[in-house]
């Protein structure tokens, strides 16, 4: 009898929204995000499960999402997270604000879509359809001379797709997303 097959190592299960991203329409991987940005400047506080961080710190926490709010932005948020003018702004708020300086930053200023398509067609060879494999990535590396290491590649989709496996490669969303994050797009 032949020895059973394991399952593919790179395969992680895909990220559930909670229902405070629902809440606020952020992807599970965007509220990660500003969780993680939240907790760089969080200090503990009775009462409150994710800590709260001073609002001195508010506006370098949304730098590092790359959300930099406009002085009179920050102003605004500042009212709304601290109302009572205690020093303090606790989770949920602040991932009401950060989700709608995403949603905002989507909204304005974004490419076109056909922008993204011609974008995402030079890595895949003209395909808007298929996903962006470890192949594509590949012959781009080749063509721009580089020479880049496979596991570096791999990282690369794993980190796109949100660990969905090597194998399912990256579609236009996530090639998109990407693209955001890397400054490409605002």
């Amino acid at each position: 009898m032949p020895p059973k097959r394991k399952a593919p190592a790179d395969t992680a299960p895909k990220e559930r929204q909670s229902k405070l991203a629902k809440e606020h329409n952020i992807s599970a991987r965007e509220e990660r995000e500003i969780k993680e940005a939240f907790a760089l400047f969080a200090e503990p506080m009775d009462g409150e499960k994710e800590g709260v961080i001073p609002t001195k710190d508010v506006r370098r926490a949304m730098i590092a999402l790359g959300l930099p709010p406009t002085k009179p932005e920050l102003k605004e948020f500042l009212e709304i997270l601290d109302p009572d003018d205690e020093g303090y702004a606790s989770y949920e708020p602040f991932v009401a604000i950060c989700a709608l300086k995403l949603h905002a930053s989507r909204d304005a200023g974004g490419p076109a879509s056909d922008e993204v398509d011609e974008a995402f067609r030079l890595f895949t060879g003209g395909s808007t359809d298929e996903p962006l494999t470890l192949a594509h990535l590949k012959r781009v590396a080749m063509t721009l001379k580089q020479d880049v290491d496979d596991q570096l590649l791999k990282d690369m989709i794993l980190e796109a797709n949100g660990g969905a496996g090597v194998g399912k490669g990256v579609g236009r969303a996530e090639f998109e997303e990407v693209m955001r994050r890397a400054g490409a797009w605002k």
